[in-house]
């Protein structure tokens, strides 16, 4: 598989949200803006573990 193809893949599945449900986005992208910075960590950590697991099954 081809770096660009996956890059190109996820900023094309990023750009989804904003596109189509603008004021969920905004409203998301609010609520983010509240959190402490440990609680967005975890959720980054959590994104990149799935992500690992997903890429790890898939292989």
């Amino acid at each position: 598989m081809n770096w660009w193809w996956l890059i190109g893949g996820v900023l094309l599945i990023e750009g989804l949200m904003p596109l189509l449900f603008t004021r969920a986005w905004r409203q998301t992208f609010e609520k983010l803006l509240q959190l402490r910075d440990g609680q967005i960590r975890f959720v980054g950590f959590i994104s990149m573990a799935i992500g690992l697991l997903i890429v790890w099954l898939n292989r």
